[in-house]
């Protein structure tokens, strides 16, 4: 579709972590005229709301972004939830906006939508290649459910919806809540909270204790890269295959936590708790697809936006 400067753009979760930069980018574009509900006033759970933010908002775009989200500890503590929430939020978001005639909806899903056990780089046409990782596998399905709805959609109605995968991400304003954080806002507090003297959950002010091996490989995408990645697909992509947002660069858990460590300044111990799960052994993406289609290339590296999530932390503190 042709830009977004005189769309009507309804971004759900708008005010969240990776809501707030998909927004800044949209301004950024000339986009004004921008909704954001909040979830006081809006249950996504319930239809009655949904059809209710529809009627509100009035969108030609909408941008969905709200939903569940934790790390492992969470997604092991509240699987049904991960899974009912989700689900149900992105499938009635969907529909209503079906209904209401939008003209372009742009659906996200996660890297915990793929198969558990993957020999290289994620490629898309992979996604139903086996189960997800046990310890997320609940939120993962939920979340390509979006993928099977999009394209059900189109084939049916017509219906223009995409669907994006992006990486685990990390970024100023991320949650740092140790119930709920996923590992880099996790490690970050951690180690400036100890080096400044507060012990963390089973750890002490001179150490550290962190989940797992560390043999778990991960890669990470910069808050404001995703958000133009988002941005740039709302703007030009329009197929049913979904897409990947990523890096194409893996770290070990391992070699991040050293990484962390020396951003912060942290000179106390490690931890390693090796009954607590690894999560899935790989994640690495083919980020080909977005390049292609629509021109997105990830400029951050991870050392430069550990140090801004890093003193964004500190400075909130």
């Amino acid at each position: 579709m042709a830009g977004l400067k005189n769309k009507r753009v309804l971004v759900t979760g708008g005010s969240g972590f990776l809501g707030a930069f998909v927004v800044k980018k949209l301004k950024s574009r000339g986009c004004r005229d921008i909704f954001i509900p909040r979830s006081k006033d809006y249950d996504l759970t319930q239809m009655g709301p949904v059809r209710g933010l529809y009627r509100d908002a009035r969108p030609d775009v909408v941008i969905h972004l709200a939903g569940k989200v934790g790390g492992i500890g969470a997604n092991l503590e509240y699987p049904g939830e991960f899974f009912y929430d989700n689900l149900i939020i992105g499938a009635q978001m969907m529909e209503a906006a079906r209904m209401a005639g939008v003209e372009k909806f742009v659906a996200i899903g996660s890297v915990c939508c793929y198969p558990k056990f993957r020999s290289g780089p994620f490629k898309e046409e992979e996604l139903w290649d086996g189960y997800p990782d046990e310890t997320n596998a609940p939120y993962g399905l939920a979340k390509k459910m979006l993928l099977v709805q999009s394209q059900a959609y189109r084939r049916q109605y017509g219906f223009n919806s995409i669907f994006l995968l992006p990486a685990n991400l990390y970024g100023p304003g991320d949650n740092f809540d140790p119930g709920s954080s996923h590992v880099i806002a996790a490690l970050v507090k951690k180690c400036i909270d100890a080096k400044a003297g507060k012990p963390s959950p089973r750890g002490t002010a001179s150490g550290i204790t962190v989940w797992g091996t560390g043999k778990a490989t991960r890669e990470f995408l910069y808050v404001e890269d995703a958000a133009e990645g988002i941005v740039l697909a709302a703007e030009k992509y329009d197929k049913p295959d979904p897409v990947n947002l990523g890096t194409g660069v893996e770290i070990s858990i391992k070699d991040l936590v050293a990484l962390i460590v020396k951003l912060t300044g942290f000179k106390g111990g490690i931890i390693w708790d090796k009954r607590k799960p690894d999560g899935q052994p790989r994640r690495c993406f083919n980020v080909e697809r977005a390049r292609k289609e629509f021109g997105f290339k990830a400029k951050t590296k991870l050392a430069d936006g550990l140090k801004k999530t890093i003193k964004w932390y500190e400075n909130a503190g």
